[in-house]
């Protein structure tokens, strides 16, 4: 009972000084939870009192983007080239007229999380577990249409807290194609071209959206470029961003469907994730072996491959899963 009344006056601290605006959504229930210790409470104020933006904890490495990008990602020449020249002139830009905010499209398995995750490593020094990264599943935060209102509230609030500790926070968020439609518009003055909003500059910000829809589309345009035998890597984002950002517009099931943040241009680049080929399956598990510290066995790798499932079924060109049971399908075959 002491640590309950203890944990709500830390929370009404909290509040006071307006620390309570930057936690996330799980951590507020964590703190106000009538389980959580002292010593846990401690550590999370302490953290957000102290982690205050300076070149110890934030610091762009543009070259170890380029590198993680070229050797860590496979298949995705278009999505990799994106993402280093945006994040890179945006990064190097002093004084950025709005927020940078990227829409990642394609299906599972391709890569949108991993990248997350490369830009996170090359920007913070503690990467995804970083206080200034802000990760947002729609299906675990945004589960209740009834609630709607209520998340756009809590939604701005987050924000708000965190770029005023950090101005430069990243925000992810995952799963937008799974995201009630009208929930994502509460960004929109966020990621506008304002200097600021009742005294905060959201334009060093860094917004990721992460979304299954358009997959349907980036699937066809690969496919037809394989029926004529023209190489993917031919493939260029003109090719696919502007029907790609249509066809997400248009979609229904998507959170993003007749959203004002593409009506208003204020996503930077819709990129595109290519469905994965055999070829592809291979080097996410030579590179997965290595990373579990094995010797990488290209006979192991190459039956684990074997044994996916691709499509169309006609000519099984493209992974269904891409790489993402990888790792787990691995335990078995070694």
């Amino acid at each position: 009972m002491q640590a309950t009344y203890a944990t709500y006056f830390v929370y009404y601290v909290l509040i006071s000084s307006g620390f309570v605006n930057a936690f996330e959504p799980i951590s507020t229930t964590f703190v106000v939870g009538s389980g959580v210790g002292l010593a846990a409470v401690g550590r999370t104020i302490y953290n957000y009192v102290h982690d205050g933006c300076d070149s110890k904890l934030i610091a762009f490495n543009s070259k170890g983007l380029e590198v993680a990008l070229d050797r860590k990602l496979f298949g995705q020449h278009v999505a990799s080239r994106v993402i280093q020249k945006a994040v890179t002139g945006f990064m190097n830009n002093k004084n950025p007229k709005k927020p940078l905010v990227l829409s990642l499209h394609g299906w599972t398995g391709t890569g949108k999380n991993f990248v997350s995750q490369l830009i996170a490593e090359n920007l913070y020094k503690e990467g995804m577990a970083s206080s200034f990264v802000h990760k947002f599943v729609s299906t675990a935060h945004f589960p209740h249409l009834s609630q709607i209102e209520d998340y756009k509230s809590q939604l701005q609030q987050w924000i708000k807290g965190n770029v005023t500790n950090c101005p430069r926070s990243m925000f992810i968020f995952d799963g937008v194609d799974k995201m009630y439609p009208g929930l994502i518009d509460c960004l929109k003055p966020y990621l506008g071209y304002y200097e600021n909003l009742d005294g905060v500059s959201y334009r060093q910000a860094i917004f990721i959206f992460l979304s299954n829809a358009g997959g349907e589309k980036i699937t066809q345009v690969a496919l037809d470029f394989w029926k004529v035998g023209r190489d993917r890597e031919e493939i260029k984002l003109h090719d696919l961003e502007p029907a790609l950002s249509l066809s997400v517009f248009n979609n229904k099931k998507s959170g993003l469907w007749h959203t004002s943040l593409i009506d208003k241009n204020l996503v930077d680049f819709f990129i595109p994730f290519l469905p994965l080929e055999y070829r592809h399956v291979l080097l996410c598990g030579l590179a997965e072996m290595s990373a579990k510290g094995l010797e990488p066995n290209q006979d192991v790798v190459d039956q684990m491959a074997r044994d996916m499932v691709y499509f169309p079924k006609s000519e099984n060109i493209f992974s269904i899963k891409g790489c993402k049971t990888i790792s787990v399908r691995l335990d078995y075959y070694t």
